[in-house]
Order: structure tokens, then sequence, then C-alpha cells
């Protein structure tokens, strides 16, 4: 993953070099600007705001760091350079510094009630992410936090429903061992049994899927015994 060619492609998607507008309206004069928070937040996305303004020839001084909490009104950058590059960059740099942001934000905050029950628990990321934007997505949860868990298909097995309803779970879990031995296997169950079949057959993770709370109590229950 090349991270500086995914912001350049940002950069072009939003055609930054041909900003009509600010061009038409605005002398290109050198300006000083800020980035500051609307609200409380976990930060995310203050090393990407330096490159993609960088990419501009902005510079970007960043004054808060990645996973720093950031109070409302705080300022988190500041700019210097020509005020078309600045406004031609903006958008791009906000959208995505407001979306891991809000992303570490989120992981915090459910790590955190998660604790106040038990305070082993960590809250991990899936694969549910937008296209070009995994690296980022997941960035951003172990910015708040959390675990990111498997970032793509080859990094370690998870077996879902979909195999499930080809071969019994126990026999899914010892075919991945055989393959790739040291491969992490995740395992989805939606009952007590298969629980039970997964672990026994040497899954690493269980995943408890479209069950009730009390569903799965008794499988951690029976999995302990």
């Amino acid at each position: 993953m090349d991270k500086k060619a995914l912001l350049r492609s940002f950069l072009a998607e939003d055609a930054a070099e041909n900003d009509i507008t600010s061009q038409t309206l605005l002398e290109n004069t050198y300006v000083t600007a800020r980035i500051e928070a609307r609200e409380e937040m976990i930060l995310s996305g203050i090393e990407e705001c330096v490159e993609l303004f960088g990419l501009a020839g902005v510079a970007a001084l960043p004054k808060k760091r990645d996973g720093e909490r950031a109070e409302a009104y705080e300022v988190l950058l500041t700019l210097h350079g020509r005020v078309h590059s600045i406004l031609a960059v903006e958008r791009s740099a906000l959208n995505l510094l407001g979306r891991m942001s809000g992303i570490a934000t989120a992981a915090y905050a459910a790590g955190k009630l998660a604790r106040e029950i038990n305070d082993h628990v960590r809250v991990a990321g899936t694969r549910k992410t937008a296209p070009g934007l995994r690296y980022f997505d997941k960035k951003a949860i172990s910015a708040g936090g959390g675990l990111p868990h498997r970032y793509d298909l080859s990094e370690a097995f998870l077996i879902k429903d979909t195999h499930r309803s080809f071969l019994d779970v126990g026999e899914a879990v010892r075919r991945c061992r055989a393959a790739f031995p040291k491969k992490v296997i995740d395992c989805e169950v939606e009952s007590v049994e298969d629980a039970l079949r997964a672990a026994e057959a040497g899954a690493d993770t269980i995943m408890f899927d479209n069950m009730t709370p009390e569903k799965i109590a008794e499988a951690i229950s029976a999995l302990k015994a």
C-alpha cells in the first residue's frame, strides 16, 4: 500500500490543481491559517493532513498528535502557504481528518464502555471499510485504542456462515489449520454447539454472530467448563 499515492489520488479526484473559484476570485498571496476542533474528540489523521498539504507546497505544523484528545476549539494545525493551495487541499484534508477522528472517537468510546464491565475487553474493527480507505480506517481504530483486527483476506482465516453452509464448523477449522498452521483462525458461530465444536477443533477466536446476550453467556460458560 502506497499511502502517498493514495493521498495524491484524493487530490486528483477533487481536481485540486484546478480550483476555478479560488483562482478566479482570489489573489494568490501567502497566508497563515489554522484548523480547529469543533468538538471534543480523539484525533486521527493529523499526519495525513500534514502530508496532503505538503503535496501542495503548504507548510502544516501539527499542534496535536494522532491518538491524543482534543477539546472543542483547540487548534490542531497551523498552515502557511499560498491561499490557492490551502483552499484546494482544505476539503480533502478535512474530510479525511473528520472521518478518521470520528472512527477513533467511536472506538475509544466503545472501548471505554466495555471496560466498565470487563477491563480485559478490547474493541476490534472489521473489513467493512470503504474501498481505498481501509488503511486510514484501520489506523484510526488503533488511534482510538481499538484492535484493527484482520487487514485483508490473506492475513488470517475468518470462517463465516457462508463457509459453514458447505461444511461442519469443526471440519472447517481443521482444514484451515492443516493448510496454514501459523495463521490465526477466527470462527463465527451462531449456537453454543458450534462454539464448542470450533473450540475443540482449535479455533483461536470464537465470534458470536446473531446470538442473544443470554446465549452468548451460555456459550462462554460452556467454553470455560
